[in-house]
C-alpha cells in the first residue's frame, strides 16, 4: 500500500511547491518589475504547462517522421505556425499592438544561420529534446535533461567567444516579407508553404501506412482534461501561438528562450572569476546589460523560469512527476555532447526551434525558414546516430518467413 502511495503523495506535493513558487515568481516579478514582467512569467508558466500537457515536442516530431513517416506532429506544427502568422503579421505590419510598439525576430540570411541550425538539429536528436523541450521535461522532472540543460548553456557560453568570427561570414541583410511583400501577399505566401509540407507529410504517411495516424483517446474529459492532460496535440499548437501573441503584446518582441541561457552560463562563469565582461559579445549593451542585471528584469529568464514551473504543475496534476536518477552511461554521453551542440548552434543561427523557427517564421522573416531546412537535415544526421547512444533504438533484423 505504502508503495502505491508514495507516488501520489510525491505528486500532491509537488503541485502545492508548484503552485505557491508560481505565485511567490509573479510577485516578485511585479514587486520587482512591473504587471508586464509579472504577466509575462505567467505566460511562460502556460506555456510549460501546454508544452507538457499537448507533449508539443518539436524534436520527437521531427524524428517520428524521419523514422516512421509519420507527420502528425508536423502537420499540427503547420496549423500553429499558420495561427502565428494570422496574428503577429497585421501587427508587425503596423508596428503596433494595442497602442504599443511591436519588433519580430527578423534576422540575418547566413552560412552561421545554416550551420547553427544543423549543428542544432543534430544536438536535438542527441540531447532529446529542443530548446523548449529541455525546459519543459526539466521542470517535469527529467534528470538526464538536467544534464542537457547544464551543457546547453555550457555550449552557449562558449559560443560567445568567438560570435565575431561566424557572424562575419557570407552573409545577406535581414529579410522580412512582411515589409518587402506587404501584409496580405506574405500571409498567402506563407499559407501555401504551410499547406505544402503538410501535403507533403500525408503523402508520406499515406504511402508507407495506408492511412493517417488517428489522435490517440484519453480517458480524462472534460475539465479533467485540460487540468490532467493529456492534451490533442492541434490544442497544444493553438495555445502556444495565443501564448506567443501574449508575448507579443507585453513584452514588444515575440517568444524566445536560449539568449537566458547564455546569460545563466555567464553569471556562472563570472561568479567562478572568469573575466566574462571583457568578452565582445558581452560589452555590447543589451549583453552587458543582461550580464550585470538581476535575472529578474531578463524577460527571457523569467518566461524559461516559469515554463519549468508551469511544466512542473502539469506533471504533478496528472501524477507523473517521477525523478529518476539512473541514467545510463551513454545515455548521459548523448545528453552531455547533445547540450553542447544546442547551446552552440543556437547562438550561431540567432536562436532555437523558438526564437528562429516558431518566432522566426511568425515574424515574417526569412532565416526562419532558413532554419527550419537545415534544422530538419541535421536532425536527421542525428537520427541516424541515435543508436550509438541508445541501443535499444537499433533496427532489428527481420525474421525470415515463407512465403
Amino acid at each position: 500500500m505504502s508503495v502505491i502511495a508514495a507516488p501520489a503523495n510525491r505528486s500532491n506535493i509537488s503541485v502545492w511547491v508548484s503552485f505557491l513558487l508560481l505565485i511567490l515568481g509573479t510577485l516578485g516579478a511585479y514587486q520587482v518589475v512591473g504587471i508586464n514582467q509579472a504577466l509575462l512569467f505567467l505566460v511562460g508558466g502556460a506555456l510549460g504547462m501546454t508544452l507538457y500537457h499537448a507533449s508539443f515536442g518539436f524534436t520527437s516530431s521531427w524524428r517520428v517522421f524521419i523514422k516512421e513517416r509519420r507527420g502528425r506532429g508536423l502537420r499540427a506544427q503547420m496549423i500553429m505556425l499558420a495561427l502565428a502568422v494570422l496574428l503577429f503579421f497585421p501587427a508587425l505590419g503596423a508596428g503596433e499592438l494595442f497602442g504599443n510598439p511591436v519588433k519580430g525576430n527578423v534576422n540575418p540570411v547566413s552560412v552561421s544561420v545554416m550551420i547553427g541550425a544543423f549543428i542544432f538539429g543534430i544536438g536535438m536528436q542527441l540531447g532529446g529534446g529542443c530548446a523548449s523541450g529541455t525546459l519543459y521535461t526539466v521542470g517535469a522532472g527529467s534528470m538526464r535533461m538536467i544534464v542537457t540543460l547544464i551543457f546547453f548553456c555550457t555550449g552557449s557560453l562558449i559560443a560567445t567567444t568567438h560570435l565575431d568570427w561566424w557572424f562575419n561570414l557570407p552573409h545577406l541583410a535581414p529579410i522580412s516579407v512582411v515589409q518587402s511583400l506587404g501584409v496580405i501577399p506574405a500571409l498567402l505566401l506563407n499559407f501555401v508553404l504551410f499547406a505544402l509540407i503538410a501535403a507533403v507529410t500525408v503523402y508520406f504517411e499515406k504511402k508507407r501506412h495506408g492511412s493517417l495516424e488517428a489522435e490517440p483517446q484519453s480517458q480524462n474529459q472534460g475539465f479533467k482534461r485540460f487540468l490532467r492532460g493529456p492534451w490533442p496535440l492541434v490544442w497544444g499548437g493553438i495555445i502556444l501561438t495565443l501564448l506567443n501573441f501574449a508575448t507579443l503584446a507585453l513584452a514588444g518582441r515575440p517568444w524566445g528562450v536560449t539568449s537566458a541561457l547564455a546569460v545563466w552560463a555567464a553569471k556562472t562563469a563570472s561568479f567562478a572569476g572568469f573575466d566574462v565582461a571583457s568578452w565582445n559579445y558581452w560589452q555590447q549593451p543589451a549583453n552587458a546589460k543582461a550580464l550585470t542585471e538581476s535575472l529578474w528584469f531578463d524577460v527571457t529568464s523569467m518566461m524559461n523560469f516559469g515554463i519549468m514551473l508551469g511544466a512542473l504543475l502539469a506533471a504533478s496534476l496528472a501524477g507523473k512527476f517521477a525523478p529518476n536518477f539512473n541514467i545510463p552511461k551513454r545515455s548521459l554521453l548523448a545528453a552531455i555532447i547533445g547540450g553542447l551542440l544546442l547551446g552552440y548552434g543556437a547562438r550561431l543561427a540567432y536562436g532555437c526551434n523558438i526564437g528562429a523557427y516558431f518566432s522566426g517564421i511568425a515574424s515574417g522573416s526569412v532565416h526562419g525558414w532558413l532554419w527550419l531546412i537545415f534544422a530538419f537535415i541535421g536532425n536527421s544526421i542525428g537520427v541516424k546516430l541515435r543508436p550509438v547512444f541508445f541501443p535499444g533504438e537499433r533496427p532489428q533484423p527481420e525474421k525470415l518467413t515463407g512465403c
